[in-house]
Order: C-alpha cells, then sequence, then structure tokens
C-alpha cells in the first residue's frame, strides 16, 4: 500500500486542496469580524456546495468512502454551539468540512499557505498565544456569536481540548459552556478494527498517522447528532456544572466511563523532573481540588512568592480553615475543606500552609524541581538558611504527595560534615552531582509514573496510569483520603 495507494492517495488529497484554494480565498474575502449577510448571495451558497463536495472528494480518496451520520444537526437557531467529543485526531476535520461550522484556532494557522485560507472561510475564532488577553477575547466571541440569534455559522468545538484515545471523556473545558446557551452534543466514532487514527502524546507522530491510515483500504466514521441540550438556569450561571452534565450524556450515548482528570493532570504525572511523582501520590487530588476551587494551578505560579513569604511569617506556618480561606482569596466551602483535609493530618482543625506552597509549585512547575526546593528553604529554613532532617522530611513528602518517606540516608549523604544541617546550596550541589538521587535515596523499590519512552508497568482501563483509569473515577463524588490515609 505504500507504493501503490499512499502515493496516490497523497496526491489527490494535495490536488483537491489546491482546488478548493481559490474559491475559498474569493469567499474569504472582506472583514472578518463583519457579520455574515442574511441570506446569503447566490454566488456565495454555490462556492459552499462546492467546497463540501470538494472536502467530501478529498475524504472519499483518503479511504473514508462513506461517513456514517447519526441524528439530526439543529439549526443555528436552536443550538449556537456544536460540543463534538471525543478528540482524537485530526481527522476529526472530517465533521468540520462536512457542517461548514466555525472552530477555535491557534491565530498562526491562518498564515500556513493554503490551509490558511481554507480556514478563514469558515470564520474561526482565532485564538493568540503572544496575547494575555487573548482566552478572555475569545471567550467574549464565543459569546457574541451565540448570542446573535443564528446569523453566525455554528461553531464546534472540542471541548476536551486535546486529543485522547476516546476510552474515556476526560474533563471538559468550560469556554462552549460559559454563553449559557443550547449547546448541541455530537459524539464521534472510529470503529475500525485497526486504530490508525488516534494522535496524542504519546504513540505515533502526526506523520505516521497519516500514512498508516491512508495505507488503509476502507476507514469508517460515524457522526451522532446529539438532542439539543438546553441548560437549566443553575447550569447557567455555573459553567462547569453545565459542561459536566453535558460530558455524562456524551459518555451515555459512547458507553465510555468518565475520569475526572485533565491533560494538564497527566503532564504533572509524567512529568521530567528529578522529583517523578510516584504511583500513590496525592498531587493529581490536589491539583484536581485547587482546579474546582475555580484556581488554575497552572497560572498560579506567580503568586508563589507571595504565598511563600506569608507562609514564612506565619508562627511554624499553621492556620485555620479561615485563614487558609483569606490566604487563597476564596470563600469557606465544601471543595476548600476537601483541600483543607489533604493537609489536615491530624484532624486538629490546622494545616501547615508552607505544605501546600510546596504542593502548588510542584503542581505549577512539575519539571523545575530545584525551583521547588529552593522556595520551601526559604520557608523552613533557619535564619541562616539550613534545615534539618525533619524539615527536609517535610519537604520532600509534600513534593512528592506521599504520607510516608524515609530521607535519613539523603540528608546524611548531603551534610557530609555531619552538622546535623544542611543549606539550599548543599542540596543543589548535591542534586547536580546525583542527578538520579530520588531513585537511589527516596523511593528504589517502589513503583513511579512511567515516561513516554519506557514501557508501563500494566496495562490499564483508559492507557493512562492507575489514577487515571475509569474504574478509579467514579460517577460524583468521591470519598477524599486524607494524606495520612
Amino acid at each position: 500500500m505504500t507504493l501503490t495507494l499512499f502515493p496516490v492517495r497523497l496526491l489527490f488529497a494535495a490536488c483537491m486542496m489546491l482546488l478548493a484554494w481559490p474559491l475559498a480565498l474569493v469567499a474569504s474575502l472582506g472583514s472578518a469580524e463583519r457579520e455574515p449577510e442574511q441570506p446569503l448571495a447566490s454566488w456565495r451558497k454555490v462556492v459552499d456546495v462546492l467546497l463540501r463536495a470538494i472536502m467530501r472528494t478529498m475524504w472519499f480518496a483518503g479511504g473514508f468512502h462513506h461517513v456514517a451520520v447519526k441524528g439530526r444537526q439543529a439549526l443555528p437557531s436552536e443550538a449556537a454551539i456544536l460540543t463534538l467529543a471525543p478528540h482524537s485526531s485530526y481527522f476529526d476535520a472530517i465533521p468540520v468540512t462536512m457542517t461548514m461550522s466555525s472552530i477555535v484556532m491557534k491565530a498562526e494557522s491562518r498564515d500556513i499557505p493554503i490551509w490558511g485560507t481554507l480556514i478563514k472561510y469558515i470564520r474561526p475564532v482565532f485564538v493568540s498565544r503572544s496575547d494575555q488577553d487573548s482566552r478572555r477575547k475569545t471567550v467574549e466571541e464565543i459569546k457574541r456569536r451565540a448570542q446573535s440569534g443564528g446569523k453566525w455559522p455554528q461553531i464546534m468545538i472540542f471541548p476536551e481540548g486535546t486529543c485522547t484515545n476516546r476510552t474515556c471523556l476526560i474533563t471538559f473545558k468550560p469556554g462552549a459552556f460559559i454563553p449559557g446557551v443550547p449547546v448541541q452534543p455530537v459524539v464521534l466514532r472510529y470503529p475500525n478494527r485497526l486504530d490508525t487514527i488516534t494522535w496524542t502524546w504519546q504513540g505515533p507522530g502526526a506523520l505516521k498517522i497519516l500514512w498508516l491510515t491512508l495505507c488503509q483500504f476502507h476507514n469508517q466514521v460515524e457522526i451522532e447528532f446529539l438532542p439539543v441540550y438546553s441548560p437549566s438556569e443553575e447550569e447557567r450561571k455555573d459553567p462547569a456544572l453545565y459542561a459536566s452534565n453535558v460530558r455524562r450524556v456524551m459518555a451515555e450515548a459512547l458507553g465510555v466511563s468518565v475520569t475526572d482528570y485533565t491533560f494538564e493532570d497527566c503532564q504533572l504525572a509524567l512529568a521530567e523532573g528529578q522529583l517523578r511523582l510516584p504511583e500513590d501520590t496525592c498531587l493529581l487530588e490536589f491539583a484536581r481540588l485547587v482546579r474546582g476551587l475555580g484556581l488554575k494551578p497552572e497560572k498560579l505560579d506567580r503568586a508563589l512568592d507571595r504565598h511563600a513569604e506569608r507562609a514564612g511569617a506565619k508562627p511554624g506556618g499553621r492556620v485555620t480553615l479561615p485563614e487558609f480561606a483569606a490566604q487563597l482569596g476564596v470563600p469557606v466551602s465544601e471543595a476548600l475543606e476537601d483541600l483543607f483535609s489533604l493537609f489536615d493530618e491530624g484532624g486538629g482543625g490546622e494545616i501547615d500552609l508552607r505544605e501546600y506552597v510546596v504542593a502548588l509549585s510542584v503542581v505549577c512547575r512539575p519539571s523545575q524541581t530545584l525551583d521547588t526546593v529552593r522556595l520551601a528553604f526559604q520557608m523552613y529554613g533557619s535564619r541562616d538558611g539550613s534545615i534539618d532532617q525533619g524539615a527536609l522530611s517535610c519537604i520532600l513528602r509534600t513534593a512528592l504527595g506521599v504520607a510516608e518517606l524515609s530521607v535519613a540516608e539523603l540528608f546524611h549523604a548531603i551534610d557530609q560534615e555531619e552538622t546535623g544541617k544542611i543549606t539550599f546550596a548543599d542540596f543543589e550541589r548535591f542534586a547536580e552531582t546525583y542527578p538520579d538521587f530520588a531513585e537511589e535515596y527516596l523511593y528504589p523499590d517502589q513503583t513511579r509514573f512511567q515516561s513516554g519512552a519506557q514501557t508501563p508497568p500494566a496495562l490499564t482501563a483508559n492507557g493512562f496510569c492507575t489514577d487515571f483509569s475509569p474504574e478509579n473515577a467514579g460517577i460524583g463524588p468521591e470519598p477524599l483520603c486524607k494524606k495520612l490515609d
């Protein structure tokens, strides 16, 4: 197939894109901000039909001979937003080209020759990574179009925000649900005997996926339009609740489980740092609870120094629940109590704020081990910046998210002068000399998360790791485990 079918299909697909380019160029002239004319001019209708036909021919040539469509696509006036899941490949562009719906894309995409012109035709919402205010502008633009009464094309959004292997639905991002308007869930299936479609951060790359798929004589794809989901008043006020309920409907239609973990959680678990997280870490639960408070760990790194300064000023770093709420700038709630319980080891109603800062630093900067340790030394250190073995144990237990950890051998290896104290300079020097110190001194016999270059210890239900398994992520609230449990 590589010598016969593959080159023919690749050439034909390229010809179809070249054929579509001038049509898309003419039709996309003018301001992209202006509302589409209603009704469409006759020549635009012709261009739209021709582009749909060309795109469908391109997919046919690629082996997608029949696209099975179930259900009815709602009108823009009925549902301005289409939420599509699971998102597993760039072949998910098939429903986009069939419906000519707008999508949310990186602003850099419009500068790609030919492809950028085709993208501009569907009037996408562009997101700029260089603009710090881009996320807010994107949400406002989605909201403006969604509330236009059907004047704009429908927006097709992949709420997972990344590609998965389709064995479960991960946490939906709230962007599609903030406008509070009805959405139509759309589910995708690729019921092929051999999976050449899935494109995730682990596994075959984009070019290999293209090659393998075009070498298959026939590729199946199913698109199912589910009934329009109209939010309740409570869901309009809470986009996260709205997203969760829509995800549950789509999971039931697909017959798969859901997990409250996100792609960022998996990045945390697989981060390449000197302190790789063990399998029994509670930091994944910590990250989930922080997000449940409406805080985003990935964007809290700017507040770390402020938190560290306040934690260091507290005698022993101890704070109560109301003080903890004031520190985070959130009201006391059940979600905050759950987060507080992770650090309230003895159930005495007080936690060490320094532990929260260390855990937050790991979640915000999973690969920057020394930055986290430096911050911890600033909080735990005495006037000369040194700490004893007990403080090092507390720092590393929190950084790894485990209940028990023996650091005696590591501490004595660093404390070569046997003073009973070590400084950050001592720790840094030791870490540079022995970059794999954690494997040798901290958890030589424990199971750790495996990186992409290694073979996972066992196959799990969704191909992630044990803590990400859908069986372990049940429906509804889960019983929380304290760090000592």
